[in-house]
């Protein structure tokens, strides 16, 4: 088992990815600007949900994040060429990792998977073929990589793909409630409308993105059924990417693939010119021997989506746990809200206006986040810095369009509230 993982084998795959990668980084970026996602999200709102904890980083300001996307995408473009490419990845993954922090408010799981692979790119030699870096005489060319690089790609994606599936096994999901109201919010066409009404086809869809999060990495892995789960997967994707319109996601999961085929034939299929080369047992380079670091980072990302499970309540309600769990788009969530905050030295009331200072979009998202909440409380406060308040609010919710209940303690002091970062917040209630 040990010799499998350390074997030389062709790097065609992990030097296609780097393309494919870069591609996507750039398109990611410069598509973020040409759609207004840059405006809409980090330049046009008066306040930003950050992650807690990260509040001093905030968006650059004027048109500083139009040129900051603008050099994502540029840097996209050298490691695609892999043009100065330890350089232009390092840079990217630290840009990438601030745009994610920064905000909340368009959170994607592609974006928590594209900043992990970023950091994973950082210590892997793949402009170490192909590239301009080499062509240029930085770097001295290297045709085989020690197989576990390829490994780390797969153990990566299949974490993604197992918690994914496993998070679909609940009631709203199996009997099609969750799909049903997804598909039929996805267009205003009568014809597609009428489809998706259909109690057998929003079963199916139901049923099937939990099969094919479950069986797609097992049948990847078999030789036999490769090809015929590349081809199921380019079917869920690009539906997918059609119907739920979500970025480059589709696109940047099935570059996965590529370390799934054997290597031999990813260079027959991209690098026809390429010499083959002899798969050999031993330790390739020990520069490259990196393995020790991604060992605990498989680990803790074989962890981090198990610890809603030890946090009261369900995370489908207090949202405790949902993020960096691979838990993706799983339930339809509303909710409605009202601020009163007193003044305690006059027992004055009033209720405060949480829509004059946020987007529609923050606005609309504040009451289903209880995070958003909290965070929101502590901005009141520094409103009325100096002043002793009490902040009370009436928060009610809704899943997958069930009736509504009241998400946080009416009469608890929301000004007092403190963040647990770990465990359950004690302000909200649980779901009945």
């Amino acid at each position: 088992m040990k010799a499998s993982f350390f074997k030389t084998v062709d790097i065609a795959p992990l030097v296609v990815f780097r393309i494919f990668f870069g591609f996507l980084i750039a398109c990611e970026s410069f598509g973020a600007i040409a759609t207004g996602w840059v405006k809409n999200v980090l330049i046009t709102p008066q306040f930003t949900f950050s992650f807690i904890g990260f509040e001093w980083l905030q968006p650059l300001p004027g048109n500083g994040m139009y040129y900051y996307f603008l050099a994502m995408g540029i840097l996209g473009l050298l490691i695609m060429f892999g043009l100065r490419y330890r350089i232009a990845i390092f840079s990217f993954s630290i840009l990438w990792t601030g745009v994610y922090l920064m905000q909340k408010s368009s959170y994607n799981n592609h974006y928590y998977l594209l900043m992990l692979i970023s950091y994973i790119m950082i210590f892997l030699p793949a402009n170490r073929y192909h590239s301009l870096d080499i062509k240029w005489g930085f770097i001295k060319e290297k045709k085989v990589v020690p197989y576990w690089i390829n490994c780390i790609f797969i153990i990566q994606i299949a974490i993604v793909y197992f918690y994914a599936s496993v998070a679909k096994i609940y009631p709203d999901w199996l009997d099609g409630t969750f799909t049903k109201n997804l598909l039929q919010g996805t267009t205003s066409n009568p014809f597609f409308l009428e489809i998706f009404a259909n109690k057998w086809f929003y079963l199916f869809i139901a049923y099937a993105g939990i099969l094919y999060d479950l069986f797609i990495i097992p049948l990847l892995l078999y030789k036999k059924t490769r090809t015929l789960a590349l081809i199921a997967s380019l079917c869920f994707h690009l539906f997918n990417a059609i119907v739920l319109q979500i970025g480059i996601f589709p696109f940047f999961a099935l570059s996965f693939a590529l370390f799934f085929y054997e290597p031999d034939t990813i260079r027959k299929l991209f690098f026809r010119k390429k010499e083959p080369v002899l798969t050999q047992s031993n330790n390739y380079n020990q520069k490259y021997n990196w393995y020790y670091l991604f060992i605990p980072y498989l680990i803790i990302q074989s962890l981090l989506p198990l610890r809603h499970y030890f946090i009261k309540g369900d995370v489908l309600w207090t949202e405790e746990g949902h993020r960096l769990s691979w838990r993706m788009m799983l339930r339809e969530r509303s909710g409605h809200i009202s601020f009163e905050v007193i003044e305690n030295s006059t027992q004055q009331r009033m209720l405060y206006d949480y829509t004059k200072n946020l987007s529609y979009k923050q606005a609309r998202q504040l009451p289903v986040k209880p995070d958003f909440i909290w965070q929101y409380c502590q901005k009141i406060k520094q409103e009325y810095k100096g002043k002793d308040i009490s902040i009370y609010i009436r928060c009610e919710n809704s899943i997958n369009r069930k009736p509504y209940q009241l998400l946080i303690d009416p009469n608890y002091d929301m000004a007092k509230a403190k963040w647990n970062y770990f465990f359950h917040n004690e302000w909200l209630l649980d779901y009945n």
